[in-house]
This record gives C-alpha cells, structure tokens and sequence, in this order.
C-alpha cells in the first residue's frame, strides 16, 4: 500500500506556537513582540489590524554607507526573498539597516510562519557576509 498523507489544521495562538517551535518571545508593548532563536539576532515582530511586520536590525548604516554598498544590498534583495534590505529612519539621526517582510494574518499557516523566520535568519547571514567587507 502506498504511503497516505493526511493534511490537519488546527489554530493556535501566536506566542505559544513560537515557544513550543523553539522560540523565546518577549512582549514589549504595543503589540510589539521580540523573537529570538537561539543566537540569531531578534526579530521584532508587530501584529495590527490582519498584517504583522517583521523587522531585523542589523545596525546604524551612517558610518558603512556608500553608492557601492547601497547598490550591493538592493542587489541581494534578489537573493534574500521573501525578506527585503530596507532603511529604518524612525529617528533620523539613527538611520538603521534593517531587513523586512510582513504577512496577512487572515489564513497564515504555520509552515509560511516559520519560513519567514528561517527566511530572516538566511538573509542576515547574507548581510553579514556584505556588511564585513564595508567595515
């Protein structure tokens, strides 16, 4: 007989799903939540509305910045889908390097959860890679 697979759904909310997926999450306000995997920089994740934003910070890009490595990272853009190199210019006198997705909550399934998360952490390893060199 050959092998059958049975599709299941099930619902479970978000941050007991992310800790029992080995993940620590930390509530710090305002629908703000920071994620972290084992020694993986954090990912800062926002749930409005039917969105949620994920966020990585991979620093202040003030003193690294250049037409070349501007360039370099809207490059690996291509390599780094689903996630994308962006600036974070909250405070302006700060500006951050960050990398970003984000996901409509309506019919999120833990598969395309997790794949976001894998997707950050291969796409910061990537940005480690480039951001050596312009040090």
């Amino acid at each position: 007989m050959s092998q059958v697979l049975i599709a299941t759904r099930r619902n479970e909310e978000l941050t007991p799903f992310l800790e029992l997926n080995g993940f620590e999450v930390q509530d710090v306000g305002g629908d703000i939540f920071k994620v972290t995997r084992e020694n993986e920089l954090p990912v800062y994740l926002s749930v409005s509305d039917n969105n949620m934003y994920f966020e990585v910070d991979l620093g202040n890009i003030n003193e690294i910045a250049s037409k070349e490595l501007y360039f370099s990272l809207l490059d690996l853009n291509t390599e780094v889908l689903p996630v994308s190199f962006g600036i974070n210019n909250t405070n302006p006198d700060d500006p951050r390097l960050v990398l970003v997705e984000s996901r409509e909550t309506g019919d999120l399934s833990d598969q395309e959860l997790l794949a976001v998360f894998d997707a950050m952490e291969l796409a910061t390893d990537k940005a480690e890679v480039l951001l050596s060199k312009a040090v």
